[in-house]
Formats: C-alpha cells, sequence, structure tokens
C-alpha cells in the first residue's frame, strides 16, 4: 500500500500531529514500508495454527493476588494535598 498526501494528511488530523514539510516524504516512505510488511503477514495461512501457540513452553509468570495496605504512600498522599480530613481530599462543593 502506497501511503499519499491525502491519507498522510488524513492521519495527521486523526492523530492531531503534525508532520514538517522537510519529513514528509520520509514518513511516507516508512508507513509504506509499515504498510507493506502487514500485507505480508495477512497472506500468511494459520488455518491449522492453535490459538494458544508459542514460541517457547514456559509458563507466564504469576503471582498470588494478596492485597497489601500500605498506609504510608496514603499518608504521603494526603500530605501534600491542600485540604485533607480523616484521610480524605477536601474540595469544594460543585453541585448545588
Amino acid at each position: 500500500m502506497q501511503v499519499d498526501d491525502v491519507l498522510l494528511n488524513k492521519l495527521e488530523k486523526l492523530s492531531f500531529l503534525k508532520v514538517s514539510d522537510d519529513k514528509r516524504d520520509e514518513i511516507k516512505e516508512q508507513l509504506s514500508e509499515i504498510m507493506n510488511f502487514v500485507d505480508n503477514l495477512s497472506e500468511l495461512n494459520t488455518d491449522n495454527v492453535d490459538d494458544k501457540f508459542a514460541m517457547n513452553s514456559d509458563a507466564t509468570f504469576t503471582r498470588e493476588d494478596k492485597a497489601i495496605c500500605d498506609t504510608t504512600i496514603n499518608d504521603a498522599i494526603i500530605n501534600n494535598a491542600p485540604n485533607s480530613g480523616d484521610h480524605f481530599f477536601i474540595v469544594p462543593k460543585i453541585i448545588e
């Protein structure tokens, strides 16, 4: 897929980025290379590949999910608040 000025303008608008004029040709070339690589991947036949296929047999490391209550972090955050009480932030009322 070839990236042209129209597509690059659309991508700029969607991403809220501005590509400088001196970088436009380089960006278009790089995006075209990426799109060509993705097109090559879409041609691969993966019909007989297991959904859970992995390159190695090691399982993902997991840890026990247990709650830890470290109040020193909470206190440090509350101490930096301009107004707090009973371990809560006190803010001005905004709804009447």
